[in-house]
């Protein structure tokens, strides 16, 4: 029967571009993976089928300037805490986040170079002081990446992924960078959607990104062979999947050529379709994570201390951190504040949508991962360091969610309930971490 047939976990669709490129295109998870159970890959090894776990995965999710912490942070803790309006995109999704406030960023506030964004920025991420040029060691992402990629069974195309969608190239590696390999060892996130759709496909083509043919037209004759082994379900999934493959291609292929490189705006112009960019990073994103490319994943919706314009929301007269600092407490500045942190919010919410939409054993790909949403501040216009505030997501391992809980942490304390809690890596230490955040994850039932 078509159905017993078993896949492994990582295959993919393969073919050849004219010019000799390869390309190949990563499955979603089918029915034809999974044990019985629907709750491990089946995988074949020299011995026959082995039941292998549904991998984690890890997304640290970020965007610049603080928030404006009357309209974001919940007064009420527990499970009943209303939704603020900075958060209320996240209604749909409170059963599936975890707020937590009251986080400290210690190594912000040491002396030495840059100014309170260099400074908290590389803190936040590394928990080590600004060098001056970049951040003093390697931040949680690639600590967690390091340790992924030992485990038995994990190895992937990508070790990590960065992944960003503002194209401003203001200011120093800091503002730019948020993945650290080591002392100033910076790990750039890519921005161009184009770039993004190359590395996890294939060589880019002319002739596909112009619509004249399709990446998938070189992978047919794999996906006919693969297509004919396959049950029912399976076959429809292949056929969503392939169309959401294409789909990236034509809207890839629609965005202005100039969108292709790289480039400041125009001294008072607009960043044009940012939300239209971040919707498709996030979509790329989604398909690195789903056909099982890599484990890890950051995403710089803004860079820190932000520049971007925002005229989607109508707010054109200044830039995203001219707006923190002009008038700040103000009625009027702290409406608009609000409105751009809530897009935020839109933006995060959509990522959780697409992944609670794949279908992966017995749950979604959202269950099986972990992200955290992270800022440099907490009020923006002070630039605090204190009372930060974070939110995790997704169930993997048990996670707490449902809930705002006010904590007297460091930040280097919720990497470690992560890290240890939630991915069961067992990191032994992180700069300004004397312990780990608890009750990140819930009990076991008996």
């Amino acid at each position: 029967m078509a159905e017993k047939v078993r896949w492994s976990r990582r295959m993919f669709l393969r073919g050849v571009s004219l010019c000799g490129g390869a390309v190949r295109i990563g499955l979603p998870p089918l029915e034809a993976m999974f044990n019985s159970t629907g709750t491990s890959y089946a995988a074949e090894t020299s011995s026959g089928i082995t039941e292998k776990s549904i991998p984690s995965r890890f997304v640290l999710w970020f965007n610049g300037n603080g928030i404006p912490e009357r309209y974001w942070i919940p007064e009420e803790t527990g499970a009943n805490y209303p939704l603020t309006p900075c958060l209320t995109p996240l209604g749909p999704f409170r059963n599936h986040i975890h707020i937590l406030s009251g986080l400290d960023n210690p190594a912000a506030r040491k002396p030495g170079p840059g100014n309170d964004h260099h400074r908290s920025m590389s803190a936040l991420v590394s928990g080590t002081s600004f060098t001056g040029r970049g951040a003093g060691g390697p931040s949680i992402d690639h600590m967690i990446a390091a340790k992924m990629s030992v485990q038995p069974g994990s190895a992937m195309r990508f070790r990590s992924l960065q992944v960003g969608v503002c194209q401003e190239s203001h200011g120093e590696s800091i503002h730019r960078n948020m993945s650290w390999a080591g002392y100033e060892r910076a790990l750039p996130p890519e921005l161009i959607p184009h770039n993004l759709f190359d590395r996890l496909f294939g060589k880019r083509e002319q002739s596909w990104m112009e619509r004249k043919q399709s990446v998938l037209d070189l992978v047919r004759d794999d996906f006919r062979d693969l297509n004919a082994a396959l049950g029912k379900q399976d076959q429809i999934r292949m056929d969503e999947h392939l169309a959401s493959v294409r789909d990236l291609e034509r809207s890839i292929a629609s965005l202005p050529p100039e969108y292709a490189k790289a480039s400041e705006p125009e001294i008072g112009g607009d960043v044009k379709d940012y939300p239209r960019i971040a919707k498709l990073q996030s979509d790329l994103l989604v398909h690195a994570l789903a056909s099982r490319q890599t484990r890890i994943v950051t995403y710089m919706l803004t860079k820190c201390q932000s520049l971007v314009r925002l005229p989607w929301l109508g707010y054109t007269t200044l830039r995203h951190h001219d707006y923190t600092h002009t008038n700040a407490e103000s009625p009027q500045a702290q409406r608009i504040l609000r409105d751009i942190c809530r897009w935020h919010a839109e933006e995060f919410a959509y990522l959780l949508a697409r992944m609670k939409s794949i279908r992966e054993g017995e749950g979604t790909l959202l269950d099986h991962t972990c992200l955290l949403y992270i800022h440099e501040h907490a009020e923006a216009n002070v630039h605090k360091n204190n009372g930060l505030v974070a939110i995790l997501a997704g169930h993997l391992n048990g996670m707490t969610t449902g809930r705002h809980t006010k904590v007297t942490n460091t930040m280097g304390e919720l990497y470690l309930g992560v890290a240890n809690d939630i991915l069961q890596l067992g990191i032994g230490t992180f700069p300004t971490a004397s312990t780990k955040v608890e009750g990140l994850t819930a009990p076991p039932r008996c």
